[in-house]
């Protein structure tokens, strides 16, 4: 089999497991945005991925970004769901119409000046460390709600919702739980924050723990090797 035939193999299996989940917890497939998580991927598979229909693509690092939306013939829609540099923001804002990755208020900032002066409203989601573990970006669940009431005062950020990393273990309900914890802190900072704020995206789940992310209210899944292998 080619390297294009796997992919597109590789991605009827990932549909079919989304579908399936969705059925099993009374939600539509429509519901979930796959992200193709290419930093292993290079051009050629990147491209076959969008011929087969995936629009969505994630990238962590901003030369790779920037590469691969010069290079891939189309239109994707671009994520960068890396850890970002304050000194990569001018790299990113241009591209990405989500930031999946914001934990830092001074790059939040940094991002709202440059997002102006493209007269741009950027996308974000605010990474939470549901895990507590230190080797783990992203803000504590208690800092969560002050670091988004902040960031409301500013005009060219668009705060859609939260993002989290689920530790790296074969423990499902422990990554349930983590998964759970998110949609929680969402519904709560729903509630109680300022009438009309519908925040409405969890970007949780990536190839090995996808479907506990979907069980548990994932909009956004970020799947890589699943794709490629």
């Amino acid at each position: 089999m080619g390297k294009k035939e796997r992919i597109a193999s590789n991605l009827e299996k990932i549909f079919k497991l989304v579908e399936d989940t969705c059925k099993k917890n009374s939600r539509n497939s429509s519901e979930i945005r796959m992200i193709a998580a290419t930093k292993y991927a290079d051009i050629e598979q990147a491209q076959a991925l969008y011929d087969l229909g995936v629009a969505d693509f994630g990238e962590n690092k901003a030369d790779e970004l920037i590469y691969k939306s010069e290079n891939l013939k189309g239109c994707p829609i671009w994520h960068f769901i890396g850890h970002l540099q304050s000194n990569k923001i001018k790299k990113v804002v241009p591209i990405a119409e989500y930031i999946h990755s914001i934990e830092n208020f001074d790059t939040l900032v940094k991002i709202n000046n440059y997002a102006k002066s493209m007269n741009k409203i950027q996308k974000i989601l605010i990474e939470v460390n549901i895990s507590g573990e230190e080797t783990k970006y992203g803000l504590k669940p208690n800092d969560v709600k002050n670091f988004v009431m902040d960031g409301l005062k500013y005009d060219n950020i668009k705060i859609c919702g939260l993002m989290t990393m689920a530790p790296l273990t074969d423990d499902f309900a422990y990554i349930k739980s983590v998964f759970n914890s998110l949609k929680i802190l969402l519904n709560d900072l729903n509630g109680c924050l300022e009438e009309g704020l519908n925040l409405t995206e969890l970007s949780m789940g990536m190839s090995n723990d996808l479907v506990a992310a979907i069980e548990e209210g994932a909009t956004m899944i970020r799947v890589g090797s699943a794709l490629f292998k």
